[in-house]
């Protein structure tokens, strides 16, 4: 007992002249790597609008977004968050108790910004944290019908190039999907394409039409991606080898 006593000045001296950090403190700290691995998460290299980025900080766990300035990630200066999160820490001495405390920061999100820069503490908002719309799901394209509609043609058939663009436009697709038709010996190779991002692997569809053979399909995922000629036309006539 009397050694805890003798301890009791030293500790609290040493919490006094700041050379051991207090609960607060160290739960700020946790606050704040809370916040500084958010703008991790957010990082990206595709543009996103203040509103995407808003909505996916706000879907992350123990996140609340209370500010967001800026129009889109790859514009000036990018998309400005404000953002609140939560650290837990045991308050240093003899008897320590949890401190918890909540503590806002200010994250950018935008190309220049150095991966894992650290979140800096900001004044809390007013107001409740922002809700934002998830953002609107891209056209997706009907698989299934396209494989189902496409003609049969016959070993030692003819495919018509204009029955072809007759069955896609009866499918009724989003007018956002890019369709490419391309004739060659005969067979007739299609592409199905919704909108890309120039980032993120393109969702397209495949398929081909030629005596004794209909199939679609979609191309591997690293054959998809932006500038590795994955969806085209003439990948549907001449398939790229696999990837390994």
């Amino acid at each position: 007992m009397r050694r805890l006593l003798l301890l009791t000045p030293v500790l609290l001296a040493l919490t006094a002249c700041g050379l051991i950090e207090s609960g607060d403190e160290k739960a700020a700290g946790v606050a704040r790597a809370e916040a500084t691995d958010v703008g991790k998460r957010l990082d990206s290299q595709r543009p996103r609008t203040a509103d995407e980025v808003g909505y996916a900080a706000s879907a992350m766990d123990g996140v609340e977004v209370l500010r967001v300035t800026g129009a889109e990630t790859h514009e000036g200066e990018g998309v400005e968050l404000i953002v609140r999160t939560t650290g837990s820490a045991l308050e240093s001495g003899l008897d320590p108790q949890t401190i918890t405390v909540r503590r806002c920061f200010s994250l950018r999100v935008s190309p220049s910004v150095e991966w894992g820069e650290e979140a800096r503490e900001a004044d809390c908002p007013e107001g409740p944290p922002l809700r934002f719309a998830p953002p609107p799901e891209p056209p997706q394209v009907p698989f299934d019908a396209v494989g189902s509609h496409l003609p049969r043609v016959p070993e030692g058939g003819r495919v018509d190039e204009a029955e072809v663009r007759r069955v896609l436009a009866s499918l009724d697709m989003d007018p956002a999907i890019t369709t490419e038709v391309r004739t060659e010996d005969g067979r007739v190779g299609i592409l199905l394409s919704p909108p890309s991002d120039g980032y993120s692997p393109t969702d397209c569809v495949l398929a081909v039409v030629g005596p004794g053979e209909t199939d679609v399909w979609m191309p591997p995922r690293v054959q998809r991606m932006p500038g590795e000629g994955g969806c085209s036309a003439r990948n549907a006539l001449h398939p790229l080898p696999p990837p390994h």
